[in-house]
């Protein structure tokens, strides 16, 4: 983004990137249809940045979700919402999106170079690259960079980049995984998280649908419905993703985090404390929930992974559990299995333009910047709206400084 923006106004873009093709993790977004952004009202979209929305609202207020419709539009790539409210391509597919914008890219006159791994600068201020064919130095009159997070290493970002600032002085806020799965407590006496039993019957299965609580360090309760997926070890999937930063941050606090969830989102309390009370006569307990409340496969797992034979039988305690099943997460998963990550440079490290106030002329933009959001658009946005923004301050930088080239 940042390369169109300022190849579109005359000045001469090198785009350089480690991997021996450009975009992806983009492509590798595809996969799930690419959620390009969100259809909800932009106040509320703003929120999603939570403590950074206060310096990302005037970045996105300059590439808003409509403005990113449109620039799809504008390679002939139409867009619908789904019932989600994300906004998707129609044909649900990336590599037609990345193939026009890459020959549009081209036609404005950037030049790419692959396989150049970033290594810092020269003494005299060239950047330095890895390349195939050895090491290569390039001089710029101005730099843009867009080096990822610090997940997904085999797709380019691995976070490499970090000391490389750090030893200007850039300051930085250590990366962490973020719309990440976590580990559960151990459950059994093998401190493998679940038991056998539920790993080998039911990882990869979906829990829906469900309605997840969690109380943050202020008394705050949070709450959302959708589903999740159980995996050998934990949990993940998109209504995890969307509490994963508080999770991840009450485990740094506390040691554990604790989630609530109701199975039974369209039942009241009372409704099933009236079923777990009824007469069950002859019929197993895993029958009867089965029948009166819908409670079998994966959410019936659970309550016998997680519940004391005593406590399932009782009526009272087992209808409060089906409405508010506790299960305590002890970590998250590393980092190169999350879809985003948290932290990166820190925007007091910057001046309002995105240039770092450690090295005039260098610019930063993207994910590597200190700042969050959930999943559903809200990422692949901000990371196009701080290409915009930093792609301006490079072009007025530019026009101060007399130069005409990047």
């Amino acid at each position: 983004m940042a390369a169109e923006v300022l190849s579109s106004r005359g000045i001469q873009v090198d785009l350089f990137d480690a991997m021996p093709s450009v975009g992806r993790k983009f492509l590798l977004a595809g996969r799930g249809g690419l959620n390009l952004t969100h259809s909800e009202p932009l106040p509320l979209f703003l929120q999603r940045f939570a403590e950074r929305q206060d310096v990302l609202t005037p970045l996105i207020d300059q590439f808003t979700p409509q403005d990113l419709m449109d620039w799809a539009k504008g390679l002939g790539i139409e867009t619908f919402v789904g019932t989600s409210g994300r906004v998707f391509p129609r044909d649900l597919k990336a590599a037609p999106l990345l193939r026009a914008w890459l020959h549009r890219l081209r036609q404005s006159g950037v030049r790419f170079h692959m396989r150049h791994r970033w290594l810092g600068w020269s003494d005299k201020g060239a950047l330095c690259f890895a390349t195939p064919k050895g090491d290569v130095q390039f001089e710029s009159q101005a730099t843009l960079l867009a080096m990822g997070g610090a997940s997904w290493a085999r797709l380019g970002s691995d976070g490499a980049w970090a000391p490389l600032l750090q030893q200007i002085g850039v300051d930085l806020n250590p990366l962490k995984p973020s719309n990440c799965g976590f580990d559960v407590a151990p459950t059994g006496p093998d401190q493998a998280g679940w038991s056998a039993h539920l790993r080998s019957r039911f990882a990869g299965h979906p829990i829906k649908p469900v309605v997840i609580s969690l109380i943050d360090q202020a008394g705050q309760t949070h709450k959302q419905q959708g589903e999740f997926v159980l995996t050998d070890t934990g949990v993940e999937g998109s209504l995890i993703y969307a509490f994963s930063a508080r999770i991840r941050d009450e485990i740094d606090r506390a040691g554990h985090a604790t989630i609530h969830l109701d199975l039974l989102p369209s039942h009241t309390a009372e409704q099933v404390l009236t079923e777990t009370r009824r007469p069950k006569g002859p019929r197993s307990l895993s029958t009867h929930l089965k029948s009166r409340l819908g409670i079998q496969g994966a959410k019936a797992a659970l309550l016998y992974e997680l519940l004391t034979p005593e406590q399932l039988a009782c009526a009272e305690v087992l209808a409060a559990k089906l409405k508010a099943l506790p299960v305590t997460l002890r970590r998250a998963r590393p980092m190169d299995e999350a879809i985003s990550t948290a932290g990166g440079v820190r925007f007091e490290a910057m001046d309002a333009s995105g240039m770092l106030k450690a090295r005039p002329g260098v610019f930063c933009a993207g994910e590597m910047l200190d700042w969050e959001a959930p999943t559903g658009g809200y990422l692949l946005t901000a990371c196009m709206a701080t290409g915009k923004s930093a792609a301006l301050g490079v072009q007025e930088f530019l026009i101060n400084s007399g130069s005409a080239s990047l």
